[in-house]
């Protein structure tokens, strides 16, 4: 079970802590000091389903060189600005990749695998979409 601490070290500003001890400064916006906590679920999306991309494309032996993904969201207008959409667009890089080779992948963790997803899917629209990149390397050349 996954356990998370939160605490406040003043004004509005607050520091999370996971089970592995690792931290993370969220605030709201006027404090300007940390991450801001309704866009700290987007991150979770993201960096959840970036594990999952990297590992499956790993085992299918089209490693990344490079994966970037953005997220955005809707909310409500009104309190508790509940989000109602959430977008995710993908960067990939690597040698060989394929457009379905990246399809299943991020299929895989949308569906299967993505334990934040899994979560926000009750409430919230997920929608994908995701370009390949020249590898970094040849780009440069």
């Amino acid at each position: 079970m996954g356990t998370a601490t939160v605490k406040w070290i003043g004004g509005k500003q607050f520091v999370g802590i996971d089970s592995t001890k690792h931290s993370v400064v969220l605030s709201t916006p006027d404090e300007g000091v940390g991450i801001k906590p309704s866009e700290l679920l987007l991150l979770a999306i993201a960096s959840c389903t970036a594990v999952d991309v990297v590992e499956i494309l790993s085992k299918k032996r089209m490693p990344l060189s490079q994966l970037e993904i953005s997220s955005s969201g809707e909310q409500d207008q009104d309190p508790p600005w509940t989000f109602r959409k959430i977008h995710l667009h993908y960067k990939v890089a690597g040698q060989g990749l394929t457009e379905k080779a990246v399809t299943q992948a991020i299929q895989l963790s949308e569906e299967k695998y993505c334990s934040v997803a899994a979560t926000l899917r009750a409430t919230a629209e997920i929608t994908t979409s995701f370009e390949i990149l020249a590898p970094a390397d040849e780009a440069s050349a």
